[in-house]
């Protein structure tokens, strides 16, 4: 359980992921990333992903210590994500059925965990390039394309990530990732957080993804 975890309980390692199964780490990337346009409306479903996208070039670039990278990236991990609906497909029927206490504490133990990974994969010197393409929308879903890629080898390296976007009350938030167009990340990481759910309840997910968040800050 312990290697699976590793490789799916958080929906950001699967940036890392990504690269890895393009055979670039992202410490060999290099490049400037691109983003969408800033001029880009708060409104639009492409409007996450670009400030969450900036936010990871910005840490890429920073010569700042982790703990400082990942001050600058969390801002935008709370703007793009709906942590709440990740978490709620992730456990299952039993997450509606937690107290206010254990949800508020599961959700900031996830978002840190989700903070931690990004700082921890895209650190100085990485220069990951991001692209977004387009939104559309299929089978009733609105997806956000995008592509992570390498300046060195941009054709060969380009691995698509997708995006499907849910309209909350205060604007656009990612309820999935999906890799290469089709595999979803809260499929992957259902098994693992189910299984943690069941033995430990939801203390033990969020003492679990704690822990996995301090050894990511600990460069």
């Amino acid at each position: 359980m312990k290697r699976c975890l590793m490789s799916s309980i958080g929906m950001m390692a699967l940036l890392a992921g990504a690269l890895a199964i393009t055979g670039h780490h992202p410490a060999q990337a290099a490049g400037r990333a691109a983003v969408a346009p800033s001029s880009v409306a708060a409104s639009t479903p492409q409007a996450p992903i670009a400030g969450l996208y900036k936010a990871l070039e910005q840490s890429e670039h920073s010569e700042a210590g982790i703990g400082q990278r990942s001050a600058m990236i969390a801002p935008m991990v709370n703007r793009a994500f709906d942590m709440d609906a990740i978490l709620k497909r992730s456990i299952g029927l039993h997450y509606d059925q937690l107290s206010a206490d254990e949800r508020s504490t599961l959700i900031a133990a996830f978002r840190r965990f989700t903070v931690a990974r990004y700082a921890s994969t895209f650190k100085p010197g990485t220069d990951a390039v991001f692209t977004i393409s387009r939104s559309t929308v299929e089978d009733g879903r609105t997806i956000v394309h995008t592509t992570l890629g390498n300046k060195n080898d941009p054709a060969e390296s380009a691995t698509a990530i997708d995006y499907v976007m849910v309209q909350a009350p205060d604007g656009w938030r990612i309820a999935d990732i999906l890799l290469d167009g089709h595999i979803s990340q809260v499929a992957a990481q259902r098994s693992d957080f189910k299984s943690i759910f069941s033995q430990s309840g939801a203390s033990g997910l969020a003492r679990t993804l704690t822990k996995k968040a301090d050894d990511f800050l600990h460069e």
